[in-house]
């Protein structure tokens, strides 16, 4: 079945607390989608934004960002009162999120809230159901207050090796801060529920993505050493990274630890499929990020500063996607298959059945064949314009060589009176790839001022966009809708109104 969908995160939503959150706007959001006829939202990690501000380096796999809770909602539960949220500066920008401002205050709001809540059965269901993840997850984030906020490997020995009488004694005196990261916790899955069944109501489907990896400092690592390749004082013995490329002559040093992947493999690898299945219960489709790890990394020495001497180590390749696909049968899932692929990893995917990612800004450097040009494309494929790691299409046409530009023009027969980006839009939606996913700022024909991440750097600029509010209009969703029809991708919006038509 053809269809398609957008790219936004919800940190880009308008809003006036200073990021997007799964509030009124977020449900204003799904009213669009099902008027463009779309049938997929696609978003970033929900998990807490860590290093760099990053949803990809975060301090757990299973948490939910707690910036993105929606503090409106929390004011009809008459949790906050309006005065406990205005008077706050929450962004400097009305287009740009501001995390300096949501560290130092999102969560002192939402002690505010905490302090109003008296418990209920839900929460207690709910710290109940999520306990094998949400007490290491609330213990890392109250010991990480109490220690200003060191990464845990720098916490004293008793706490840093988790020894039994130290966090039972620590139990006990951080209780009530253990039940208010537990309460975040309760709140946030509260509001993501009710946007998904929101979405659901609108047959929109939710595409989220798992990083590959997980941050030194976090809970992951933290309550499970001996899942990483650590040393006895629990420093990585290897980290993460990319080998150099003709856009890194470093190549790019994640410096994330690597998995003892011959360890996983025992219990049938027991704490990935636990990760997959919460992300199952968050989103409806999964993006595995960095497929191509899974066949073989790059693994670079602890201490050095590039990722030039590493070297590629083997991975669990198909004996890992087999165990998924036997663990979670039900589990709809898109390979990340970017980068540097080798014949391997193509097998791979080829034999896992996952769709892989079609990239038309990555089509026209050169004129020699490329695998994203539309005409190799098959229909197990998800072709995207560009995705959060690329430049927006018409910053891409404003910085191409002119021969770039001039080979695009020609192979999608593009003409400044429908637009350049628009042109690559439609050559998207005319792809026989099944899925076609388009950026929110290549829709709304933004700049750079609009790309969300230029992978390997540290900047202000990453992650930041917003949406301006007003910017995303009915205007904007009936030109999409005409695209959809035309190129017969209204998927599951056409399946919903042939229902109500029986009806």
């Amino acid at each position: 079945m053809r269809e398609s969908g957008i790219l936004m995160h919800i940190t880009s939503l308008p809003g006036p607390y200073g990021i997007g959150t799964m509030g009124a706007q977020a449900f204003k959001f799904v009213d669009f989608l099902k008027e463009a006829g779309q049938s997929s939202w696609q978003i970033l990690p929900l998990t807490p934004t860590g290093y760099g501000d990053s949803p990809y380096q975060s301090c757990s796999t299973f948490a939910g960002n707690h910036y993105l809770i929606d503090l409106d909602l929390l004011i009809e539960e008459g949790l906050l009162e309006k005065e406990d949220v205005e008077g706050i500066e929450w962004f400097w920008k009305e287009t740009k999120a501001d995390f300096g401002k949501l560290y130092n205050n999102r969560l002192a709001v939402l002690r505010k809230a905490y302090a109003r809540f008296t418990g209920s059965e839900a929460f207690a269901a709910f710290c109940r159901e999520n306990s094998s993840w949400l007490d290491d997850f609330a213990m890392f984030m109250a010991l990480k207050a109490q220690n200003g906020g060191k990464p845990w490997y720098e916490w004293e020995d008793d706490l840093k090796y988790r020894d039994v009488d130290k966090m039972d004694e620590m139990r006990q005196e951080l209780a009530d801060e253990l039940r208010f990261y537990s309460f975040v916790q309760f709140k946030f899955m509260q509001q993501w529920k009710a946007l998904r069944t929101y979405a659901h109501k609108n047959n929109i489907r939710i595409i989220g993505d798992v990083p590959i990896y997980v941050p030194l400092d976090s809970a992951d690592v933290w309550s499970n050493p001996q899942l990483f390749q650590l040393d006895e004082d629990l420093n990585p013995t290897g980290v993460a990274g990319c080998p150099p490329d003709a856009f890194s002559e470093d190549g790019q040093l994640w410096g994330n630890p690597l998995y003892r992947w011959e360890d996983m493999e025992k219990d049938g690898f027991a704490w990935w499929l636990k990760r997959l299945a919460a992300a199952g219960e968050l989103y409806d489709v999964v993006r595995m990020d960095h497929f191509r790890g899974f066949e073989a990394y790059w693994r670079v020495p602890y201490g050095d500063t590039t990722a030039k001497g590493g070297k590629w180590i083997k991975g669990p390749g198909m004996k890992f996607i087999n165990a998924v696909k036997q663990g979670l049968p039900k589990l709809d899932l898109i390979a990340e298959d970017l980068g540097f692929l080798t014949q391997e990893v193509l097998d791979m995917r080829d034999k896992s059945g996952f769709p892989g990612m079609k990239i038309l800004e990555f089509a026209f450097d050169s004129r020699e064949p490329s695998d994203y040009l539309p005409h190799t494309y098959t229909k197990n494929s998800v072709c995207y314009t560009g995705t959060h790691d690329n430049m927006t299409m018409r910053q891409w046409f404003e910085n191409a060589s002119e021969d770039a530009v001039a080979y695009a023009t020609e192979y999608m027969r593009l003409t400044k009176r429908e637009g350049l980006v628009w042109g690559t839009i439609r050559t998207a939606f005319a792809s026989v790839s099944d899925m076609c996913i388009i950026q929110m700022p290549d829709l709304l024909n933004l700049g750079g001022e609009a790309r969300m991440n230029f992978p390997g750097t540290l900047s202000d600029c990453n992650w930041t966009w917003r949406a301006a509010d007003g910017i995303i209009t009915n205007a904007l969703a009936k030109r999409i809708k005409e695209l959809t029809v035309l190129y017969d991708r209204l998927g599951n919006q056409k399946e919903k109104t042939k229902k109500s038509v029986s009806e």
